[in-house]
C-alpha cells in the first residue's frame, strides 16, 4: 500500500534563500524552527521528502555533485537534530531548458511518488512559492500550501497568486506542521 508523504521544499521553507543561489554548504543556513518542526515529526509514519529546484547547476554556477552534496549535508543536520529527511528530489536545470522536473511542473513529485511508492492524494507539499503549489496540484497532491518564509511573502503579493488561490498560508514550517499534525 503507497505511503502518503509531506513534500518540502528546500530554499524559504528548511533553508534562507539567497539572492545568489546556495553555492556552497557556507551558503545554507537552516531556519532553527525547521529543524525543531522537523524533529517533532520524526516519527510519523509517511515519508518526509525534498523537492527542490537547483537552477544554479543548469545555470553553470554550482556543480551537480557539489549540490548533491549540500542537499546530502543538510540531510545529516536535519537527522542530528532529530528529524529525518527519506529522499531528496533535485531538478537541476534551468529554466530555460523547459524540463518536466522545474517546478511548476510535476516531474520532481511524480519521480519521488513512483520511486517511494507515494500515493500523491494522501500527500502534503510545504512550499514558499506558487509555483510549489502550482506543481503540486499538476501531479495531483492532496494537499499544498505555502509558507512565509523565503520568497512567501512576495509570492503572496503577486496578481497570480489568486488566481492560484486557494491555498493555506502559514508564517513558518513549523506552524504549519503544528496545524498538520
Amino acid at each position: 500500500m503507497p505511503d502518503s508523504a509531506l513534500f518540502l521544499d528546500r530554499d524559504g521553507v528548511i533553508i534562507e534563500n539567497r539572492p545568489n543561489y546556495v553555492r556552497s554548504w557556507a551558503d545554507v543556513a537552516i531556519y532553527p524552527q525547521a529543524l525543531r518542526a522537523l524533529s517533532r515529526l520524526s516519527h510519523w509514519p509517511g515519508k518526509i521528502v525534498i523537492v527542490t529546484n537547483q537552477s544554479a547547476v543548469g545555470r553553470g554556477l554550482v556543480a551537480m555533485g557539489d549540490a548533491e552534496a549540500i542537499n546530502q549535508r543538510l540531510v545529516q543536520e536535519i537527522a542530528q537534530a532529530g528529524g529525518r529527511i527519506d529522499a531528496v528530489f533535485m531538478c537541476p536545470h534551468a529554466p530555460a531548458d523547459h524540463c518536466d522536473c522545474r517546478k511548476p511542473a510535476p516531474g520532481l513529485l511524480i519521480r519521488a511518488s513512483q520511486a517511494l511508492s507515494i500515493d500523491l492524494q494522501q500527500s502534503i507539499m510545504i512550499g514558499d512559492a506558487l509555483t510549489d503549489v502550482m506543481a503540486a496540484r499538476a501531479a495531483g497532491v492532496g494537499v499544498s500550501l505555502m509558507v512565509r518564509t523565503g520568497r512567501g511573502n512576495r509570492q503572496l503579493r503577486l496578481p497570480v497568486a489568486q488566481e492560484v488561490a486557494p491555498f493555506a498560508v502559514y508564517d513558518t514550517l513549523s506552524e504549519a506542521l503544528a496545524q498538520l499534525f
